[in-house]
């Protein structure tokens, strides 16, 4: 009997489910959205039901796509996005909506805690960074605001727990997502007693670690009828969407590193040991034994360029419409045709503020040494680079902890642009590698399922389920000319910091009086 795997991440926007072959084919797919909800100023939640209805969803159909019943895959293996929150009652219900990655309403709190040092003693400890973005101080935010939810409250789950509690009625999460908790400790691999006391939580609120190859099975009754799995199908818990990705580009070897951009971007590589950085620039997380990934993931990737296609680009969409192609396909044909540096344009990309290496939700974005002889086609080519000088300084901090990489794999939905491809190239001045499948979540999802269940002894192993089709090499003459911006990049940031963020809390104060209004 043909056997087949089936991989699912769990994403910000959509959850995706993909059957694959023993070969790593993609034999079908299925894709459901689901929207953020931003009921005031800084939160940024979503309905967890909504979400588990989506997971529901993609497995029946992914199944149904690929004609096969559920005792053909061999596993079910799972991919999620990090850093997200719910309070949950005794009967598994939610008493909050889920409070995910992009969340800022507990910024005053890590504030406080970047000043006191506190916030550096825990990041040091579990290697996921004093910013907003951790559930540790959303859960500060909760306490303090909504304490009888707080001390009602049964577990504070994430939304793959909240589905793995849905599906099997137990309460366990991997160490992975554990580890971008900020309340995990990446060196025991244990909730972090220090932390637990300061947010006067028993562990028992927590669930039971477990390892990123655990097995479960025993599905609920209702959704064994809605997917056609059974109780015996075997379900991998499987590991952060940024870990995954990682796994799922190949890019687990020493000296091999993963760019990815899609709505926002990170650069990670994996370490053979948990490594924290003394200036806090980088996260840490669990992928597998001895596998940590390292890197830094930025807020502002693909949401900017899309802000410029859609505030600033009216003839592109038009054109475009007239054509029946992508607006992005004009945008980038006349990025290609504007000299690199963009005649000395700078762009800071910090429109939602910015996660590594600055970690800092108070950075705005800008434009600098504008002059006449500017065009539109130089502010959009500005802006890709901006993104990539961006990346760059994740990447350059990555190197100062691990050391030499020597080749870049990419993934997400940039490399669709030659272009953009070829400016990150020339910018990180290193080789960069495509591969042929975009879905490097589930495919590490996949390949992790792969080594749970004995299909591989080592997770190398897994390596020809990803096909490579293009490189791209840095042109010497165009890296020189971005070293030289880059320099003039970091000191604009360094000048204008205090003035970015004084200009963040004059919105945030005239954001409030429009809401009281």
């Amino acid at each position: 009997m043909k056997q087949y795997y089936l991989g699912i991440d769990i994403g910000t926007t959509s959850t995706k489910a993909i059957v694959f072959d023993k070969e790593g084919r993609i034999v079908s797919k299925s894709v459901v959205e689901y929207p953020i909800y931003s009921p005031k100023q800084n939160h940024r939640e979503q309905n967890p039901d909504e979400i588990l209805k989506a997971v529901i969803n993609t497995l029946e159909d992914s199944i149904k796509k690929a004609g096969i019943n559920g005792e053909d895959l061999k596993f079910i293996a799972f991919s999620s996005m990090m850093h997200s929150i719910i309070a949950v009652d005794s009967d598994g219900n939610p008493l909050t909506p889920c409070i995910i990655w992009n969340d800022n309403r507990s910024v005053p709190y890590v504030d406080k805690f970047k000043r006191n040092g506190k916030g550096r003693e825990i990041y040091l400890r579990t290697g996921t960074p004093t910013h907003p973005m951790s559930p540790l101080y959303k859960l500060m935010w909760l306490k303090d605001n909504k304490p009888e939810i707080y001390n009602k409250a049964y577990k504070f789950v994430s939304i793959k727990e909240y589905i793995f509690y849905k599906f099997f009625k137990e309460y366990i999460v991997d160490y992975s997502v554990a580890s971008a908790t900020g309340m995990f400790n990446i060196f025991d691999l244990q909730w972090d007693n220090d932390v637990l006391k300061l947010l006067e939580l028993d562990e028992s609120k927590l669930s039971k670690p477990v390892s990123t190859t655990y097995i479960i099975n025993g599905l609920d009754d209702d959704i064994c009828k809605k997917t056609g799995l059974s109780k015996q199908s075997r379900f991998v818990v499987g590991a952060s969407d940024g870990c995954l990705a990682n796994l799922g580009s190949n890019a687990i070897t020493s000296g091999a590193a993963v760019a990815t951009i899609g709505t926002s971007g990170a650069v990670r590589v994996v370490f053979d040991k948990p490594v924290t950085d003394k200036k806090e620039r980088v996260f840490c997380y669990y992928l597998y034994n001895n596998k940590y990934v390292v890197g830094g993931a930025i807020n502002n990737g693909g949401v900017v360029y899309r802000w410029f296609r859609d505030e600033f680009s009216e003839a592109e969409k038009e054109q475009a419409k007239k054509l029946n192609i992508d607006p992005y396909v004009l945008l980038n044909e006349k990025i290609k045709n504007t000299e690199p540096g963009s005649n000395g344009l700078l762009f800071l990309p910090f429109l939602t503020g910015e996660r590594a290496p600055y970690w800092n939700a108070n950075l705005r974005g800008a434009y600098i040494g504008i002059s006449d002889g500017h065009s539109r086609n130089h502010f959009a080519r500005a802006l890709m680079e901006g993104i990539c000088y961006d990346m760059n300084d994740v990447f350059n901090a990555i190197k100062d902890l691990v050391g030499e990489v020597k080749c870049i794999y990419a993934n997400g939905g940039f490399t669709r642009s030659q272009e953009w491809l070829q400016i990150l190239c020339d910018i990180f001045d290193i080789n960069v590698v495509v591969s042929e499948n975009y879905e490097s979540s589930c495919i590490g999802a996949v390949m992790l399922g792969m080594l749970a269940v004995g299909e591989v002894e080592k997770l190398e192993q897994c390596s020809y389920l990803v096909k490579e089709n293009r490189m791209f090499k840095p042109n010497e003459e165009t890296t020189q000319v971005y070293k030289n911006l880059y320099d003039l990049y970091k000191q604009s940031i360094e000048s204008l910091t205090i003035i970015l963020e004084k200009i963040s809390n004059f919105q945030n104060n005239q954001n409030k009086r429009n809401e009281e209004i």
